[in-house]
C-alpha cells in the first residue's frame, strides 16, 4: 500500500520507447515539473503525450518537443509554443486536435471503463466530418487527416439532437501533480492544478504522481480527497526546493498609481 518511490528517475525508470503518457497540468499551471524533467533525463522517445497542450517553448512538455522526444500529441491547445507549431507544420510531430471538454471526458471515461459516448461537441465541423490535419510533410502538405466519426441521434430532454461518437483514452502511463498526497496515492490538487490531473491520472494505466507534500494515510480527511489512490500507482516526494520551483506563463504588472494626499 505505501507508493512512495525512492525518486522520479525511479518512477520513470520502465517508460520505454514509443510508450503514451497522459499528462496533467494546463498551460504550465499543476504540471508535474519533476517527472517530465526525470523522462528527460532518462531517455524514452517517439511518445505519444495526451495533454491539454504541450507546455511552451522551453519549458513543461516543451523541454521533451524540443529535444525530439514526442511523435504524436492529442491535446486541445497549440498555444504559444512555436516550436510545438513549427514541427506540426513541417510533419515532426502528429497532431490530434481535440476540443477541450471532451479531451477531458475521454481520458475521464478511458480511466472509468468506458469504451465510447456520445457528446454533441463538434457536431457539423470537422471534429465529426473528418478531415482535420493530423500531420504534415516537410514541404506543408497534409498527409494524415482526422477520420470521420459516427454521429446519431438522440431524445434528450425531450430535443432530438445529434451526437458523435468520441472514444476513451487509456495511455501506458500518466503523469500528474498533486499539493498533498498520502502514502497510498489518495490526493488533494491546490486551486486550478485541479484542471488535468484527475482525468489525467484515471487514463494511465501506471500513474505517476508527484507531491508537494506526502503525509500519512488517514491525515487527508476522505471528504477532501479530489483523486483517490486506487488510481495511483507511484508517488514521488518532492523536496522542498522542487515543491516550489514553479514558473509563471506570462505575468503581466500594471504600474501603480502614486499616492496623493494625506495616507
Amino acid at each position: 500500500m505505501d507508493k512512495v518511490v525512492s525518486s522520479a528517475a525511479e518512477a520513470v525508470a520502465d517508460v520505454g520507447d514509443g510508450a503514451s503518457i497522459a499528462v496533467g497540468g494546463f498551460g504550465l499551471s499543476g504540471i508535474p515539473w519533476v517527472t517530465i524533467a526525470a523522462l528527460l533525463e532518462q531517455g524514452a522517445s517517439g511518445l505519444t503525450i495526451v495533454s491539454n497542450n504541450c507546455g511552451v517553448d522551453g519549458a513543461g512538455l516543451g523541454v521533451l518537443l524540443s529535444a525530439g522526444r514526442i511523435d504524436r500529441v492529442i491535446a486541445s491547445y497549440i498555444g504559444e509554443n512555436k516550436e510545438f507549431a513549427r514541427q506540426f507544420l513541417n510533419g515532426e510531430v502528429q497532431v490530434e486536435l481535440t476540443p477541450q471538454g471532451t479531451l477531458a471526458e475521454r481520458l475521464r471515461a478511458g480511466g472509468a471503463g468506458i469504451a465510447a459516448f456520445f457528446t454533441p461537441t463538434g457536431v457539423g465541423t470537422l471534429v465529426a466530418e473528418g478531415g482535420l490535419p493530423w500531420r504534415h510533410d516537410a514541404e506543408g502538405r497534409v498527409v494524415v487527416a482526422s477520420p470521420a466519426k459516427e454521429v446519431r441521434e438522440f431524445d434528450l430532454g425531450g430535443r432530438r439532437r445529434e451526437f458523435v461518437l468520441e472514444e476513451g483514452i487509456v495511455t501506458d502511463f500518466a503523469f500528474v501533480r498533486a499539493a498533498v498526497a498520502d502514502r497510498h496515492g489518495n490526493a488533494v490538487f491546490h486551486a486550478a492544478a485541479r484542471n488535468f490531473n484527475p482525468a489525467a491520472a484515471m487514463a494511465g494505466k501506471v500513474t505517476v504522481l508527484e507531491a508537494e507534500r506526502v503525509v500519512e494515510p488517514g491525515e487527508i480527511h476522505p471528504d477532501d480527497v479530489q483523486l483517490p489512490g486506487v488510481f495511483v500507482q507511484r508517488v514521488v516526494e518532492l523536496t522542498p526546493e522542487q515543491a516550489v520551483d514553479k514558473r509563471i506563463e506570462k505575468r503581466t504588472v500594471s504600474v501603480r498609481p502614486e499616492k496623493t494626499g494625506a495616507p
